[in-house]
């Protein structure tokens, strides 16, 4: 569990670590504006990890509907919005399946007690996510994505016969992160190699360390394991992290697109 954990960490938290990067990107922001748009940044990820702190079971349900609507978002073959979250509570709900009591353990460990019933209610969910997954696959590679089709139908299994935090780590990592990253470098194509690198290390370093000081400064507070801690902070930064995602492609899509990149492509920020 702790090589996994090390791995969804190190692997999958730079994903995020370019979203001001690319609002600053898309606004042409100044310094005075950008200051102010990292410090909101930063005030939801410290609320969110606050809530685990003083409210860990609505923070779990939050991380939850968050991580459902984000990975919901990689399915844009999708037209139905039902089926696009349906489509990304699979990668949650599926680990229920084939280990209903290492994920009942973990969603505890994360929260309390009471988390066992959210346990079970994505268990009883987790059917018609795998269902719908399946058909997201199909019409991806009926639509000729051929690779997404068959990576996803791959991670899918993983998320059934693996151990939860190992079949996350590997769908984190080696699906849904590159995906991401590889958007956000094509926005950012002017950024040096060693900008890009130094951007992604330094802010994702900086998230790890700020919740190592929040660890510190109230060791009981927090989750009851390494893999629990893990997601946690994983949470606090996925907060916001989608909040600007959104924001940016409702507010900036149509503009940039226009302008900057093909027409066919948009700007994917997630």
């Amino acid at each position: 569990m702790i090589a996994a954990t090390v791995v969804f960490i190190g692997g999958g938290l730079p994903h995020g670590a370019y979203d001001i990067a690319l609002l600053r990107r898309a606004l042409a922001l100044d310094r005075s504006a950008l200051a102010l748009a990292v410090g909101g940044y930063v005030a939801v990820a410290i609320a969110m990890a606050a809530m685990w702190f003083t409210a860990p079971l609505l923070a779990l349900v939050l991380f939850l509907a968050v991580a459902t609507v984000h990975f919901g978002e990689d399915w844009a073959m999708l037209d139905e919005p039902f089926l696009r979250v349906a489509a990304g509570a699979a990668v949650i709900a599926a680990p229920t399946i084939g280990h209903p009591a290492a994920v009942t353990a973990l969603f505890v460990a994360m929260s309390d007690g009471r988390a066992a019933t959210i346990a079970r209610i994505v268990a009883a969910a987790a059917p018609v996510a795998v269902l719908v997954t399946a058909v997201g696959i199909a019409v991806a590679w009926r639509e000729k994505s051929h690779a997404w089709a068959g990576a996803t139908a791959l991670c899918l299994i993983l998320l059934l016969i693996l151990p939860p935090v190992a079949g996350f780590a590997l769908f984190f990592v080696f699906l849904h992160s590159p995906r991401h990253i590889a958007e956000a470098r094509s926005a950012l194509g002017d950024m040096t190699r060693a900008r890009w690198f130094a951007t992604g290390a330094l802010l994702s370093g900086a998230a790890i360390v700020g919740w190592w000081g929040l660890e510190m400064l109230s060791p009981k507070a927090i989750g009851a394991t390494i893999a629990a801690r893990a997601f946690q902070l994983l949470a606090s930064v996925a907060v916001p992290h989608l909040l600007l995602s959104r924001w940016l492609n409702a507010r900036v899509n149509r503009p940039v697109a226009a302008h900057a990149i093909p027409a066919h492509q948009g700007l994917q920020i997630k």
